[in-house]
């Protein structure tokens, strides 16, 4: 994933991520992989300007303005349908806002609770401990910390909270002016999270849709909309032939093929989007509130043979998830 636009504001090593880790970072990768660096062509659409009653913001109109020792906290909850399973889980963050050895501000963030369907969670002393850096300052950093030592119920909610920092750094590098302004950030590149020994293959292809949507003069909030979305073509790599069939109303954008303990295989193709939906607070730029929807709609054969060519019927299912966050 060598994006040199982007190693000019982050870098990101890939991940090896199975199921059900890939669903959570996967998206994450894809964001810290793209050029955050360099805006994209904006189009205001319907564009309407702030009316002349409202307070004048300083430009940029959204940009994170830290103080130092500011306090953040947020709870962050997913509901996850699966073929077979719904699962559940809700964890709470804080932490307080600092200057790095660079000198730019960073909201180093502990996770202090976590239920995972409705199961209240133990978190261990390695838990407790890690810290997971945020910032949307200009010229900071977003990258996937070291997940080695957490426990695995804490993923999710990190990978999560870091999809939505990416996407509103997407978002206030574009630059926006006045509702209506669009964006649409090329991508492509395919993310993979594949083990090579039981996910053989695991890749999705993403671009992204930004829109400042909304902003309310009253309460002094702005609304963003980002939408990650299948490009025109996507990078992917198809296994077989049959996975050229759209399963959506795009070309398929996802993938996956993992080796069972039987010798069979059980792969899958289709359309993978997200509609990511923002509300910051425009005098601090602070993230207020978000939703995430994410569907996958999957083909998924059993196949016998590495080639993917002595498959069973196909079957048809959505893995669906939906993350809200909001700040404390």
């Amino acid at each position: 994933m060598n994006n040199p636009v982007f190693d000019e504001q982050s870098t990101v090593q890939p991940q090896t991520i199975a199921r059900p880790r890939q669903m959570v970072l996967a998206g994450a990768v894809i964001l810290l992989s793209i050029g955050l660096a360099s805006p994209a062509h904006l189009k205001s659409q319907a564009a309407k300007p702030l009316t002349a009653t409202t307070p004048a913001i300083a430009q940029p109109l959204l940009a994170r303005r830290y103080q130092d020792g500011e306090k953040i906290a947020y709870t962050i909850s997913c509901l996850n349908q699966s073929r077979l399973t719904t699962t559940e889980y809700e964890a709470h963050a804080e932490g307080v806002v600092s200057k790095d050895s660079s000198g730019i501000f960073v909201e180093n963030l502990a996770w202090t609770d976590l239920h995972l369907n409705d199961e209240q969670i133990r978190l261990s002393a390695a838990s407790r401990a890690f810290r997971e850096p945020l910032s949307l300052a200009q010229g900071a950093k977003l990258s996937i910390p070291p997940l080695g030592k957490v426990q695995e119920g804490l993923i999710g909610p990190i990978g999560d909270l870091l999809t939505f920092y990416a996407d509103v750094k997407i978002a206030m590098n574009q630059k926006p002016g006045r509702v209506g302004d669009h964006a649409y950030v090329k991508f492509g590149a395919p993310n993979s999270w594949a083990d090579g020994t039981h996910v053989v293959v695991g890749e999705d292809s993403i671009d992204f849709d930004v829109t400042l949507q909304s902003i309310d003069p009253k309460a002094q909030t702005a609304t963003l909309l980002v939408r990650h979305v299948p490009p025109v073509q996507p990078q992917i790599k198809l296994s077989a032939p049959w996975m050229s069939e759209r399963v959506g109303n795009t070309e398929n954008n996802w993938v996956q093929v993992e080796k069972g303990s039987d010798g069979k295989y059980v792969a899958g193709v289709g359309q993978e989007t997200f509609n990511v939906e923002i509300k910051v607070v425009l005098a601090t730029g602070r993230i207020l509130s978000a939703t995430m929807d994410n569907p996958v709609e999957i083909s998924e054969r059993v196949c016998t043979d590495a080639a993917l060519a002595a498959c069973g019927a196909p079957q048809r299912y959505t893995v669906h998830r939906r993350i809200t966050l909001r700040a404390e």
